[in-house]
């Protein structure tokens, strides 16, 4: 499916966070299918492709269930996902991959690990693959297949990284894939309450919304907490949307899944907690 089969029907732009701050119909999944489909070429759509925040609110809202993420990173690259050979080895190993973020911070890598029982943390978490999908820039020949060596064997895999968790599912079709926020649900429920503001990874949850939506209002429903979800109980992203996201609200704390997103509500003097810490 590609931006031929949109229908315009503009649900897309209820959730969009550029539509929200730019009213430029362009910028959108709308404007870059009517575009393409009235013979745009990508040289004609960069800047409408430059400004896509990848948050993948636009894939859950879409009714003829395009894959907008995949197609808007096929603008960029031409090849949205590189194709790799596939793999299969029976080793049943159960693996972790931190992200950036996590990466860089090593008391919380090693809090989040301790969480998940039984998984083994990958030294090379791809970093520079996912800065090259999210430019579309070129990948450099043999440099997925040695990054995608050491997961072939895996059971399971928990990525930190949206966008690394999808690639992973275009590559390991056949391994378990999750984000972080989904692995450590059961922990984090006791432990949430009213006054808590629970931040969704919006990467992670949107392409999963069918799947895991029942889970977090159950989570919403058991604690009392409120979350970034919209009235179509889509993940709205942090960045450059947490003040919006926080107007009107009465909140004590705030719990991030993605510990990029801390400093996004650093505005609200109120304590921002990882939710390894919180579990």
């Amino acid at each position: 499916m590609n931006h031929h089969d949109c229908s315009g029907c503009g649900l897309c732009l209820l959730v969009c966070p550029v539509w929200r701050e730019s009213r430029d119909v362009r910028l959108t999944p709308k404007g870059r299918a009517r575009a393409v489909q009235h013979g745009a070429t990508r040289e004609d759509l960069a800047a409408s492709v430059a400004g896509c925040t990848l948050c993948g609110a636009c894939e859950p809202a879409c009714p003829e269930e395009l894959p907008l993420v995949d197609m808007l990173l096929e603008l960029r690259s031409g090849d949205a996902f590189p194709q790799a050979a596939r793999k299969r080895d029976a080793g049943g190993k159960k693996l972790f991959l931190a992200g950036a973020a996590l990466h860089a911070d090593a008391e919380r890598r090693a809090r989040t690990l301790a969480l998940l029982d039984g998984y083994g943390l990958v030294a090379d978490d791809g970093g520079d693959i996912v800065a090259a999908l999210a430019a579309g820039t070129r990948i450099a020949d043999g440099r997925i297949e040695a990054f995608r060596a050491p997961l072939c064997g895996a059971r399971r895999l928990v990525v930190g990284d949206g966008l690394l968790l999808r690639a992973l599912r275009h590559w390991l079709p056949e391994v378990a894939i999750s984000g972080i926020g989904e692995a450590l649900l059961p922990a984090v429920g006791a432990k949430l309450r009213v006054g808590d503001f629970y931040v969704i990874a919006s990467q992670a949850f949107n392409q999963d919304q069918s799947r895991l939506i029942a889970r977090y209002d159950r989570l919403r429903a058991s604690s009392g907490c409120q979350m970034n979800l919209d009235l179509q109980r889509i993940a709205m992203p942090a960045a450059g949307q947490a003040r919006w996201i926080l107007e009107g609200r009465q909140v004590e704390r705030i719990v991030v899944e993605d510990l990029a997103e801390r400093a996004a509500f650093g505005f609200a003097g109120k304590p921002v907690l990882h939710l390894a810490e919180l579990a």
